[in-house]
């Protein structure tokens, strides 16, 4: 702009002494009078054309100007509305983390409400039953003493006198049996606003963006010290509880990897699942097909993976939670539209001289049944298959251990294939989960758990 600015300022001057110059040429030559006035007129025409395209290359950077202020400032105003919003939400945010505070503290002042209150409950109830017991002994003297009179044949008096005291007692009796219901009435209320409360306090323990500060130093022990333990619970000895169920009646909430030890069995590892207001052994796992499932027997066997991530717990240490009762075998299924599935079966798992033969019966779930029921399922590995039919090793075609019935398609330790691979092979090698009368389903992730049915 200032270039311009200096272009129109010299522009005239260099143009006028240009037609000095010329001038006085001519006048020393001694031209004529109009040629001279002619020649003027051509610089004045020169200079007035190069004014005007002057001015229209003004015109159009002005233009251009203002196309480019005016996206600034839609862009200024788009920023002010963004940062706008983004103050509103914060303020938002930091307003239903006072309230959830401010609920946290609420149910602890309850529930230490509620803890006295079950003390004086318990104390008052005792004081009943010894006023029963005494009343009771005094009933028996009574009932003596009656027997006695009975027998010695007592006068009218006495007759009404302990017909009255007969009378009495009963109704201190249904009196005080009135207070006993009452009280247990109201301990059993008591019970259960403090299971209410104990799960509200659950529920705003969990992780979240408001909470997330307070959770960084239990996450950062865990690994080192062991899994964290609830504030509040009794320290346990994690060795002697046979499953993460044990564990979560004694008070474990917290999901992550666990030491149990199954009755008659050495202790172990096991990735504990806490949800449904119960705890889930969990047996495998596969989110993202970081794990080679094609594994050997003794692999399969022994257990392989990380507990953290994906693996498999093991045959021999799943035999040993199980076979401590009855249990329940729940599958959880997601296919890659992220539609989650899942199926529960009542079943029996054999030792390793049945090959770890599995029995099924369906319970309930979300999607049809892919697994035969009350048929014995052997588990095979491509390097020992016991029951190869016609001459096809279904391990060995199908990539991964798994309880086969007649090689069929579905394998959740099969190889782990995503939507891009559309050939047959490949799919019958994938995870699937295949009803008899139904689609397939190819899957992303896979979770089996088990959990006991009492």
């Amino acid at each position: 702009m200032k270039i311009i600015l200096v272009f129109l300022l010299i522009a005239p001057l260099a143009l006028s002494a240009k037609a000095e110059k010329d001038y006085s040429s001519l006048d020393s030559a001694a031209p004529p009078e109009t040629k001279s006035r002619f020649a003027m007129l051509d610089d004045v025409r020169i200079l007035a054309n190069g004014l005007l395209q002057l001015g229209h290359g003004l015109k159009d950077f002005v233009h251009k100007t203002k196309g480019q202020m005016n996206d600034i400032f839609q862009k200024l105003y788009i920023f002010d509305r963004s940062f706008y919003e983004l103050s509103v939400q914060t303020s938002e945010i930091k307003e239903e983390e006072e309230q959830l505070r401010q609920t946290t503290a609420r149910l602890q002042i309850h529930n230490e409400e509620i803890k006295n209150l079950s003390q004086e409950m318990n104390s008052k109830i005792e004081d009943l039953i010894q006023n029963k017991i005494q009343l009771q002994e005094k009933v028996w003297g009574l009932e003596d003493k009656v027997t006695k009179l009975a027998i010695i044949q007592p006068s009218m008096q006495e007759t009404k006198e302990i017909s009255s005291l007969k009378a009495f007692v009963e109704q201190q009796d249904n009196h005080i049996k009135q207070l006993l219901k009452i009280v247990e009435d109201q301990h059993v209320q008591l019970d259960r606003q403090h299971n209410q409360i104990m799960e509200l306090e659950d529920k705003v323990q969990e992780p979240s963006l408001f909470l997330f500060s307070e959770f960084v130093i239990s996450c950062d022990t865990e690994g080192v010290n062991g899994p964290s333990i609830p504030l509040g619970q009794p320290p346990l000895l994690l060795s002697a509880a046979p499953d993460c169920t044990a564990l979560y009646n004694s008070g474990m909430r917290s999901s992550g990897v666990y030491t149990i030890k199954p009755s008659g069995s050495e202790a172990f590892d096991v990735y504990c699942e806490m949800k449904f207001a119960s705890s889930w052994t969990v047996i495998q796992n596969r989110v993202d097909g970081s794990l080679d499932f094609n594994q050997t027997w003794d692999a399969y066997v022994n257990g392989f993976g990380d507990l953290n991530e994906e693996f498999w717990l093991g045959l021999n240490k799943t035999y040993a939670i199980t076979r401590q009762g009855d249990y329940i075998l729940r599958i959880e299924l997601q296919d890659w539209k992220d539609n989650k599935r899942y199926i529960e079966y009542a079943f029996s798992l054999g030792g390793l001289a049945t090959d770890y033969a599995l029995q099924l019966s369906r319970i309930s779930g979300s999607i049809p049944n892919a697994l035969p029921e009350q048929t014995e399922l052997r588990f095979s590995t491509a390097d020992r298959d016991g029951d190869v039919i016609n001459d096809f090793n279904c391990p060995e075609n199908y990539l991964g251990g798994w309880w086969h019935s007649e090689c069929e398609e579905t394998n959740l330790n099969g190889k782990y294939v995503t939507p891009r691979s559309r050939g047959r092979l490949d799919r019958r090698k994938g995870l699937y989960w295949k009803p008899k009368k139904g689609r397939y389903y190819l899957l992303k992730s896979t979770k089996i758990m088990v959990h006991p049915t009492d």
